[in-house]
């Protein structure tokens, strides 16, 4: 049988069993009636409510039930909390009654997560809670303060007299919440006006109570908290030891919610001070462009950091042990700027005592204190009343102080010197590196100076330009375009119509493949780039002018005899690189300048001195009138800027190597295309070494001699290590090693100038001849190194041969003495070998340079006065090598 109202069909089998029975009778009872009136049901209802529980609970959402709450609550009204400071808190118990067990702790969760929330707010929404548990009809909640007094926090009724705000000392005897503060045990008591313990009662006043139950809130390290006072008055049903047991489970987590409280107060209070910080960060290293504008800012930043009305910022002349400043807060935007500077001793007023000691001063009367200068105010009219001055450190040494004067809302406390400290760390940071911006926009304007006093001075001057273009270029130079051609033999002075000629023939190439075009090119420029080139190549024995115009030379002729399909901007990047190849060479290579750590070293990790040839070839096409590359256009000039960079950098051995590997690679597999800009450029990059190299294909009589200016360079860089770190790296370097001259030229020649001759021949056949004369050249280099050899091992033989002897004239002395008939002839056989080996070796020396006396001579380069060639003649190659044999 089943029972409907209320539009709900109800079973009574979902009854629990032990209401059965009276479910079964009055529905039987109930179901005679044609019509169900509802006092008919609320009667049921009251007969049965393990029924009423059932249903609801199976058959009623919970969503329902709360709705329900809510009327019934906003039916009979609730109470408020007010706080001891006047202001109304507002009663929480409504909520915590009309949420579901398993949902209520969502209420703390969002209470300890509000910003405002403090411990009195907990901790009243706690003794709401537990006051509901236990249905007490009121309660108080009291904490204690820093100088451990019981204080009231907020009392649950307003009806009740105004109770003073401070209870008095933590004591016994006195009022109940004193009592259970000092014992620190929760009490139930249902006499209050008749117990011992606490005479006084409740803490709070009331004629009425008469039940109560007070609980500590303690501390983690057991540390009282407060205390929560529940009551019961007159007429009520007092409390029992099971409420007591309620009301304690409540309250016992009291200190976990403060504790997640305290830990996410500061959680913010740290993330705001992180926030700030970034902001200050931001702010002051993004725009460091002098001292007063950090210094203004990290002002700014302060006053509102610890919302201050005046900042005041002092740097530390350690000189001088004054204290100094510029920039004074008047309390207005617009008169914080600049000021006159003043200064003060270290040791005078609240700033000096902390630059001087390092202490934090948090003054909260600057008046009563007798390190506060009061002339400021007298002088100004401004009234300081409390001061937080701290010190700026930088590496450990005081760098500056800062001080801020009257904060807004009262008195610095310890966490505004907290939140500061960690400020100052970035004030720090902040004026450091100010002072080092200050530094390096001094040196950039030096060196800008320097630069302009050295570009001056490394220019052409009017007289050297007026000279040159007094000197006609020639149309035609016979014989130029022989690769046997000695571009040394020219005179130093005219060297820079021949780099003209040359440079104006690769320039008409473009202009003849673009016929509409006007000439690209301007003369006057070219003068004044080429001889500042000159000017800028140093005085050393190789790497010099003489040696950047036979490069130079060497690339024109590949450029004019060979069938390449270069454009016309690589081909004028190919001949200006090899002009400006080697600008300011020191004649020392890239391992000495990385070990004896040269200030270029430093600035180019990789291809030192080739990377700096570069930079000087930029520099030089800056110079007014230097621009040979104006008239190309915008993408021309970085083209063309691009390729001299990769010409100039190819120069390096280092790089050599896998360059001519791929390219070789690339031509063996019959793969090279000349529409390949990749394949362009690798043999760009392996012209460049050809033509470095050029030297190594000359004829015999001129290479023999270019190759002892090289070592004469390689030998002074040898010394030099000598004396700095005691030996020479590379043996080649040791000019007491001349007699390994000729088998290092075999080395050389094999090893990287005719591989590099040979993968140029195999893609320009018509640049064989650098082939040839390689062949040629190595042919007597290795006839050199083979009789080195001979003699070598003819000396070691020698050597054998006196150390054997002296063995046996040792061995004679030993023995007893034996009886000849010529005794002097052991002595004669020695005597007679010296004479021999002398001759021998005065022989070898006139055969080690016999080969050199049917060459054809250079021609004379004794009449260039300006050269700094250091070729010597023939006779002085002959000369030396003598020598050096002797």
């Amino acid at each position: 049988m089943s029972v409907s109202w209320l539009g709900v069909t109800c079973n009574p089998g979902l009854a629990p069993h032990h209401s059965t029975r009276s479910v079964h009778s009055s529905s039987t009872m109930y179901a005679r009636s044609p019509d169900l009136q509802p006092d008919t049901v609320t009667q049921f209802l009251f007969d049965n409510p393990d029924f009423l529980d059932t249903f609801v609970s199976q058959h009623v959402h919970e969503d329902r039930i709360r709705q329900w709450s809510q009327r019934k609550h906003r039916v009979q009204g609730h109470n408020a909390v007010t706080l001891t400071n006047g202001d109304l808190f507002k009663d929480q118990r409504s909520n915590w009654k009309n949420c579901v067990q398993s949902k209520k702790w969502r209420i703390l969760q969002d209470l300890t997560k509000d910003n405002t929330t403090n411990k009195a707010r907990v901790f009243t929404e706690l003794a709401a809670c537990a006051a509901e548990s236990v249905n007490a009809d009121g309660h108080n909640l009291y904490l204690v303060d820093d100088q451990n007094q019981l204080f009231l926090a907020s009392k649950s009724s307003k009806n009740q007299r105004a109770p003073s705000a401070c209870l008095g000392r933590i004591e016994p005897r006195t009022s109940l919440p004193a009592y259970v503060a000092f014992t620190k045990e929760s009490v139930l008591t249902n006499s209050l006006l008749g117990d011992p313990r606490f005479p006084l009662g409740l803490g709070v006043e009331s004629d009425r109570g008469v039940s109560a139950i007070a609980v500590p809130l303690l501390h983690g390290n057991n540390a009282i908290l407060g205390v929560v006072e529940l009551y019961r008055n007159y007429g009520s049903v007092p409390f029992s030891p099971e409420e007591e047991e309620v009301a304690d489970m409540m309250l016992v987590w009291a200190d976990i919610c403060m504790e997640y409280v305290e830990m996410y107060n500061s959680m913010m209070k740290q993330r705001k001070l992180n926030d700030f910080l970034l902001a200050v960060t931001k702010s002051i290293f993004q725009d460091i462009v002098s001292m007063d504008t950090v210094i203004m800012k990290i002002m700014n930043y302060a006053k509102k950091l610890v919302i201050a009305d005046r900042a005041s910022l002092f740097l530390v002349d350690t000189k001088s042990s004054e204290l100094y400043a510029r920039i004074f807060d008047t309390g207005r935007v617009e008169e914080h700027i600049p000021q006159k500077e003043i200064r003060f001793p270290m040791d005078r007023g609240v700033a000096g005592h902390v630059a001087s000691s390092g202490e934090v001063l948090n003054i909260a009367d600057a008046y009563t204190d007798s390190r506060f200068n009061r002339d400021v105010d007298l002088q100004t009219g401004y009234r300081t009343k409390s001061i937080l001055c701290m010190p700026i450190y930088n590496r450990g040494n005081i760098i500056g102080v800062v001080q801020m004067v009257n904060k807004i809302d009262g008195v610095f406390t310890k966490a505004d010197e907290e939140s500061f400290e960690t400020f100052a760390i970035y004030c720090g940071l902040a004026l450091h590196h100010a002072k080092l911006y200050d530094k390096i926009r001094r040196s950039e304007q030096k060196y800008r100076v320097a630069v302009e006093v050295l570009s001056y001075h490394s220019q052409c001057n009017d007289e050297e330009y007026l000279v040159t273009k007094q000197v006609p270029i020639p149309s035609d130079i016979p014989d130029i375009l022989d690769y046997d051609y000695s571009p040394w033999a020219i005179d130093n002075d005219h060297k820079p119509v021949y780099v003209l000629y040359m440079m104006r023939d690769i320039f008409k190439m473009h202009s003849h493949k673009n016929k509409n075009e006007e000439r690209r090119f301007d003369l006057d420029d070219m003068i004044r780039f080429t001889l500042t080139v000159r000017k800028n190549y140093r005085n050393v024995p190789y790497h010099n002018w003489a040696h950047a115009f036979s490069v130079a030379h060497a690339m024109f002729t590949v450029i004019k005899t060979s069938q390449h399909r270069f454009t016309p901007i690589e081909c004028l990047a190919l001949y200006v690189a090899c002009l400006c190849h080697d600008l300011d060479h020191r004649g020392k290579t890239n391992a000495f300048m990385v070990k004896s750590a040269s200030p270029l070293a430093a600035i180019y990790s990789t291809s030192t001195m080739e990377h700096h040839h570069f930079n000087h070839t930029v520099t030089i096409l800056q110079n007014e009138g230097h621009n040979i590359f104006k008239h190309l256009t915008s993408a021309e000039y970085k083209q063309i800027l691009s390729d001299i960079r990769h010409c100039i950098l190819a120069t390096d051995l280092a790089l050599f190597f896998s360059n001519r590997s791929r390219l070789q690679d690339i031509a063996d597999k019959g793969e090279f295309s000349w529409e390949s800009a990749e394949h362009r450029r690798l043999v760009m990059a392996n012209s460049m070494t050809a033509a470095d190299l050029c030297s190594m294909y000359k004829p015999w009589n001129l290479q023999v001699q270019l190759v002892d200016v090289i070592m004469e360079e390689f030998w002074q860089q040898g010394d030099q290590e000598k004396v700095k770190i005691g030996y020479v790296q590379n043996p080649i370097m040791d000019r007491d090693k001349v007699n390994e001259l000729p088998e290092s030229q075999v080395g050389f020649l094999v090893g990287i100038c005719l591989p590099c001759y040979e993968v140029m021949a195999q893609i320009l056949p018509e640049t064989k001849p650098m082939v040839n004369g390689a062949v040629a050249n190595l042919k007597k280099w290795r006839e050199l190194a083979d009789k080195e050899a001979r003699e070598k091992e003819k000396e070691n033989e020698e050597k054998e041969k006196e150390k054997q002897t002296d063995e046996n004239q040792d061995e004679v002395i030993e023995e007893p003495p034996v009886k000849t008939e010529n005794p002097s002839d052991d002595v004669k056989v020695t005597s007679e070998m010296t004479p021999s080996s002398v001759d021998y070796a005065i022989d070898d020396s006139a055969s080690d340079t016999s080969f050199l006396a049917a060459d054809k001579p250079l021609p004379d380069l004794g009449s260039d006065r300006t050269s700094n060639i250091s070729v010597p003649s023939e006779k002085t190659v002959l000369s030396s090598k003598s020598d050096e044999s002797r």
